[in-house]
């Protein structure tokens, strides 16, 4: 009820009025009471928190562009109030989460700016609990470690550390894929429905912080494809995720190359095939194992004993090898060169151009099921 509507009655008893205004005050209580049923408390208030279970905040509550942000103790006010509204951006106040310059070096602050769509608003928020920029491929990191109020936020090189971790909506939009990956664990599971369990979907999850730029840079399209084009080739690799260790055992001596100068202290026929991409060779799995902060020279079992480092020893040469191509298979989807541009990196020097279009047919129907598996075009140069 509202005053206006309401009639006057002037001559209402006291005691009438008295009833009336309890009565009112029960409606008001028990509204009040169904809208805080209906609304979660971190729904209304959106808090990111982070090291020392601080707070994400918008200094002096200013809206004003190039305003900093920083970490502050939680307090529930707008400042502190960060929507994820499912396209790229996190925000507060009306505004983006922004990298000042649009930098993408180590130590760029971030700040709050206007919405602009650019590359330095959008961001990621992974099933690891890092919140990451694509176009740098860094995380958000509260500077110098310290959980003093003030302290300003940045972006820098993920390391996993407790100040690069945050409690935050995930991307999507309440898509039900809580992991961060834009492949959910019902859609791998189609793509793989004979794997062995031994390569789950919470192991690749837990690995995809290790390269957070992995299936999260450029549109929605690209990041499906990105990840179809991973998935595609590691189905070839594994025989649909069945295989966790190279099936030709004649070859297993075959892969030391004794001219490094660390040898191969594993014993001669220790780094032979493992994992999605099936690393092999006594050189990979030192460069791999130094990438990742793992000991893989003296211990390459490790990728076959575990399924967070097999994921990730494959997500280490996705990013960063080039192999007998010319860009590592990260790149070649993000800059559009094409899925076949991934199998030359790969395994090129045996498959394209014509060596063995078997093989090469095999990864690109493997491709374009999962591309439609999960709703996008597969694009163009599908063949190396």
């Amino acid at each position: 009820m509202t005053p206006h509507t309401t009639p006057r009655t002037p001559r209402t008893s006291r005691g009438r009025r008295s009833a009336i205004r309890t009565a009112l005050a029960g409606v008001v209580t028990a509204v009040l009471a169904a809208l805080l049923t209906a609304v979660p408390a971190h729904a209304a208030t959106g808090a990111v928190t982070g090291l020392a279970g601080k707070c994400v905040d918008v200094a002096g509550a200013n809206s004003a562009n190039g305003t900093a942000v920083q970490l502050y103790d939680c307090n529930g006010t707008g400042a502190q109030a960060w929507s994820n509204p499912g396209d790229g951006t996190l925000r507060a106040l009306g505004k983006c989460l922004d990298v000042v310059d649009r930098s993408t070096a180590d130590g760029a602050a971030v700040q709050l700016w206007d919405c602009s769509g650019g590359s330095n608003q959008q961001w990621v928020v992974t099933g690891a609990h890092d919140i990451v920029n694509p176009a740098a491929n860094k995380c958000l990191d509260v500077r110098d470690n310290t959980s003093a109020n003030g302290t300003r936020l940045q972006i820098w090189t993920c390391t996993g550390a407790a100040n690069q971790k945050w409690n935050a909506p995930a991307s999507g939009g309440g898509t039900g894929n809580t992991s961060g990956f834009v492949v959910s664990e019902a859609q791998f599971n189609q793509m793989f429905p004979n794997r062995n369990s031994f390569y789950s979907y919470s192991g690749l999850t837990a690995a995809l912080s290790a390269y957070p730029g992995f299936a999260t840079t450029g549109s929605d399209t690209v990041r499906k494809q990105e990840a179809a084009a991973f998935l595609a080739n590691v189905n070839h690799e594994t025989g649909g995720l069945v295989y966790v260790v190279e099936q030709n055992t004649a070859n297993y001596p075959t892969y030391c190359d004794w001219s490094r100068s660390y040898g191969c202290p594993a014993g001669q026929a220790a780094y032979y095939g493992r994992g999605p991409i099936q690393l092999s060779w006594n050189f990979n799995y030192k460069a791999a194992g130094d990438a990742l902060g793992i000991d893989l020279l003296n211990n390459p079992w490790l990728v076959q004993n575990d399924a967070s480092v097999a994921w990730r020893t494959g997500l280490w040469y996705w990013n960063t090898q080039t192999g007998p191509g010319t860009v590592t298979p990260h790149n070649a989807m993000v800059n559009s060169a094409g899925f076949g541009q991934t199998i030359r990196s790969i395994n090129g020097s045996l498959e394209c151009d014509g060596r063995n279009p078997a093989q090469v047919q095999s990864r690109v129907d493997a491709y374009q099921r999962f591309t439609q598996i999960l709703g996008v075009s597969p694009g163009a140069n599908l063949y190396c």
